[in-house]
């Protein structure tokens, strides 16, 4: 017990909120991490990036042997130029194995719970300046959470007494998303020494797919398009056609692929609701165990396009993983059109999961307490 105190009480310990939304992890710094460089949220997540001894933090809450490849970690940054404009009550940087995404819909899901049922001024400075709102349905708290991508408007179902209402869905309304790609879609040519078997056994060195944003581009392919396996998203960031989908109309910074969502199209049942089925594969191939917030936000503006959806129904978004776990589908719907874009609305269940204290490594005797990721080469 002396050791755990003694680690505890460091100046170096960062101490961190453990939480799940469809089984994805988010690591939430609450305290510890050093205070980030510039006048934007975008500048500050550019310093995080390119100052090392910064990321070095990064690497080693979200790599092993602290995490491991599918750890995903929410940097609170109380003070931006939307905090301190009145335009928003907290900022947040997303982090994760290869870096800092710009929106994460499922820890987006888990900030509303933990922000809501905090009340320590030193993680959260305007947390008393939050209501908890009686309505028809019950109560909630709405929280402007500060993202990269910009100011994203979170409801959280309370109880009477203010705390956050577990057996109630967290719902998020994002910033303008919208279809990038042309309405065929882009078509990609897959280098020669990049075709997988399923590929070469059609005799096709093309895939078709739509580019759509949510926060993030992702670039989303059917199963049947890939003959079922994936492609590494580099392939995408380079080719010309689909680079001038990434094109971002306000930021340079956002302009980048940031995930690759496989959609099952195989035949399903008929249900009450419409579903949707996906693989996600995100930053440095990174697999979303949850169905991936910042996707739904930009696959719903596409099926609405398609005549898939209409405006204001609701389709239910399931990952590989909450298939198995019913009750852990994210559910999207697109609730308003804008010159900009659709504002659509998401909702899911985060869970609380524990807490953390981290110290850093004796770099003298212990290398590998810095952080790394485990490669495994092919034979």
């Amino acid at each position: 017990m002396d050791v755990f105190r003694s680690l505890e009480a460091l100046a170096s310990t960062i101490k961190t909120l453990e939480m799940h939304t469809s089984g994805e992890p988010t690591r939430i710094i609450i305290a510890g991490y050093p205070t980030l460089e510039g006048n934007t949220l975008l500048e500050k997540r550019r310093y995080a990036s390119e100052t090392p001894e910064i990321d070095e933090i990064r690497k080693r809450l979200m790599h092993e042997p602290r995490g491991h490849e599918g750890m995903y970690g929410a940097i609170l940054v109380p003070e931006t130029e939307l905090t301190l404009s009145g335009q928003a009550d907290i900022g947040v940087l997303f982090c994760h194995n290869e870096g800092y995404s710009t929106m994460c819909g499922h820890a987006t899901i888990a900030l509303g719970r933990f922000l809501v049922d905090t009340h320590d001024i030193d993680v959260f400075p305007m947390r008393q300046t939050l209501h908890n709102r009686k309505h028809d349905e019950g109560f909630s708290t709405e929280i402007r959470l500060h993202a990269p991508c910009g100011v994203v408007y979170v409801t959280v179902p309370t109880t009477a007494a203010g705390l956050s209402d577990p057996t109630k869905p967290v719902q998020f309304r994002s910033v303008p998303s919208f279809v990038s790609s042309p309405k065929h879609g882009v078509t990609v040519d897959i280098p020669s020494h990049m075709i997988w078997p399923k590929l070469a056994e059609k005799q096709a060195a093309k895939i078709t797919v739509d580019i759509a944003y949510g926060g993030a581009f992702y670039a989303l392919v059917s199963a049947e398009e890939l003959g079922r396996t994936y492609p590494p998203s580099v392939i995408l960031n380079e080719d010309p056609e689909a680079r001038r989908s990434l094109i971002h109309p306000n930021e340079l910074d956002m302009g980048f692929l940031y995930g690759v969502t496989i959609i099952d199209t195989s035949p399903r049942p008929v249900q009450d609701e419409k579903t949707e089925t996906w693989l996600c594969f995100f930053a440095d191939e990174q697999i979303d165990r949850s169905p991936t917030g910042s996707c739904v936000s930009a696959h719903v503006p596409l099926a609405v396009q398609q005549g898939r959806l209409q405006m204001g129904e609701w389709c239910s978004y399931d990952s590989f993983l909450s298939t198995q776990y019913p009750g852990n589908a994210f559910r999207g719907r697109a609730v308003e059109r804008t010159e900009k874009g659709y504002i659509v609305e998401v909702e899911g269940y985060a869970h609380y999961t524990g807490a953390s204290s981290f110290v850093a490594s004796e770099k003298v005797v212990d290398r590998m307490g810095e952080g790394f990721e485990l490669k495994i080469p092919l034979l």
